[in-house]
Order: C-alpha cells, then structure tokens, then sequence
C-alpha cells in the first residue's frame, strides 16, 4: 500500500485498521509540524492535544483481542527514519519544562519516580509509530495492527500516557497561576533520587516563555 493509496477512496472508513492508521498518520503528520517551531508559544497546548488524539487509538487497540500477525517472523520495514532532529527541535521547543519525573508502574510499590524528557519520549513514540506505518504501506495491515497493539503495551502507551500528564501539568500550573519550583539540577542523566519529591524547572522562566505566548500573565 503506498502513500498515494493509504487514504484511497476504495477503503471503507469504518475498517478499524483504516481508522487506526488515519489516528496514527494524523499523529506523526501534526507533530511534525509542531516540531518545526513556526507556533512556539502554542507547542505545549498542540501536543497535549495531538498526544489525547493518540491514546484514544492507543485506547482502542489495548480493548481489542489480540492481533495475531500472518508471519512467525516479522517482515523487515526497511531502515528506520531518524528523529534525531525530530527530538532536538522538540528539546528547544520545550526547555524549560522538558525534564520531568515519571513513576513507570504505579502497581510497584514505592518505585521511586526517574526523571525523563518530553522530547526524548515524543521521538521514542513516533519512532514506534513510523514502524507500524511502514508495514501498513506495504500493504502488510495484520503486521501493522499487531506491531502498534504490541508496542502500545509495550513502549509507547506508556510512554504517551507520560508525556500527557507532564503536558496537561504545565498547562494546570500555567492557567492556575502555580510556579513550579527549580528542578535543582536534576537530569536524566542522574540516577533516581530515592523518595525524594521530583520537581520541574519552571517557575518565572515558564510563566514567561509559555505563559506569555498563551496570553497568560502572572498574577492573574
């Protein structure tokens, strides 16, 4: 299946691998363009839109019975696309408010939080994204489903579902008129910090370069 025929006329539009697709490609289309910088002050509010879109196809597949693909082998997609300049654009889009600290299973008890990045987690999730879409191109649509149903519960659910509640705090801490406090060095490249509370590095520099863009003022 090729670009020319993804969205052909001949599809019914109630398939449910035509619907997941159309979620997936619409995904990867919108944050890419996000990713381009045109819009900054409006990134954080686009991305929590797009990432909500996301998990609703995300929602879908994780309901549905297990996807049992035609091959025992998975068909090699061909080379994997780089996101590199993907994740950087995304960094700088969002540096102030790019670290933040995740609990990765709330089911383990007192599993300390970990910090991570926005940017690193929106390119891990079209990483797997893109690979799916390059089965369902190929006219290969079972592998496609079973690959995102698979990773969905694997990798990029979880991941999505992270990047959401970082996105949806920065705009609850933004129209709330609520800093956040220094990060205080924290990093990803640290190791987790026991039970301590992670904060984000926000505050006056949020308030000021997303608050302002999203005609917020502090105080108000």
């Amino acid at each position: 299946m090729s670009d020319a025929t993804l969205h052909a006329t001949s599809q019914d539009p109630d398939d449910f691998a035509v619907q997941i697709a159309d979620q997936v490609e619409s995904f990867l289309v919108a944050v890419t363009e996000v990713a381009k910088g045109d819009e900054p002050g409006s990134a954080v509010p686009f991305l929590l839109l797009e990432v909500s879109q996301l998990l609703l196809a995300g929602g879908r597949l994780g309901a549905h019975e297990d996807i049992v693909p035609d091959e025992r082998y998975e068909p090699d997609p061909g080379p994997e696309a780089d996101v590199d300049a993907l994740r950087e654009n995304f960094a700088r889009l969002l540096e102030p408010v790019d670290v933040y600290s995740e609990v990765f299973d709330p089911y383990e008890p007192r599993k300390a939080p970990v910090p991570a990045r926005i940017s690193d987690d929106l390119a891990d999730v079209i990483t797997d994204l893109r690979h799916g879409m390059a089965h369902y191109r190929a006219g290969r649509t079972t592998e496609a489903l079973w690959w995102w149903q698979f990773s969905y519960f694997s990798n990029w659910g979880p991941t999505a579902s992270a990047v959401l509640r970082a996105l949806q705090s920065v705009l609850i801490h933004v129209r709330l008129n609520q800093p956040l406090e220094e990060l205080d060095g924290l990093d990803t490249d640290q190791t987790p910090m026991g039970d301590e509370t992670l904060e984000f590095e926000a505050g006056r520099v949020m308030a000021e370069e997303i608050g302002g863009p999203l005609g917020i003022r502090p105080g108000i």
